[in-house]
């Protein structure tokens, strides 16, 4: 086994480790090698099992190390990353839209989604679109000042004798 080999093969150790695959009859490792023309490849059982789970790892003549799932998997990667974006956006969002002191949270929320939605259907380019959540919360405020807590119009207002 090569140097340049077994450094994929830890590679694939710590990886595996970081995803739950720890026993070796987990993993499956093929090495790709050239086939008997250029549009060929051949692909070698090194370790593990043709039945195994996912992922497969592959280790090309450049040591280059590819995993191989099924597009259920990948889909269900893709879903699950599109999830967590979502997550993220929505929090990013309530965070911004209570740094602006709303005086009620959800009718914030419902004007800012109808915003964000109105700027998606206008992008030119659907697929790189970034919404900036405080320039969207900041023209809402601007629009709709009624929708949040004036803190200026607050504290210049004199407090009751009977408070003080």
């Amino acid at each position: 086994m090569s140097d340049k080999n077994m450094n994929a093969l830890e590679k694939i150790e710590i990886l595996s480790k970081k995803i739950g695959l720890n026993e070796k009859k987990e993993k499956t490792i093929i090495d790709i090698k050239d086939g008997e023309t250029p549009d060929q490849k051949l692909l070698v059982l090194k370790s593990g099992d043709w039945d195994a789970k996912e992922p497969w790892f592959a280790i090309d003549k450049d040591d280059k190390i590819h995993t191989i799932i099924s597009l259920d998997t990948l889909l269900q990667i893709i879903k699950s990353l599109q999830k967590a974006q979502e997550e993220n956006f929505n929090l990013k969002l309530e965070k911004t839209i209570w740094q602006n002191i709303p005086i009620d949270f959800q009718d914030v929320w419902i004007v800012a989604m109808d915003e964000i939605k109105k700027r998606l259907k206008n992008s030119k380019d659907k697929n790189q679109v970034d919404i900036n959540i405080e320039k969207v919360v900041q023209d809402i405020k601007k629009k709709h000042p009624n929708l949040f807590l004036n803190m200026d119009h607050f504290l210049s207002q004199k407090l009751p004798q009977e408070l003080l």
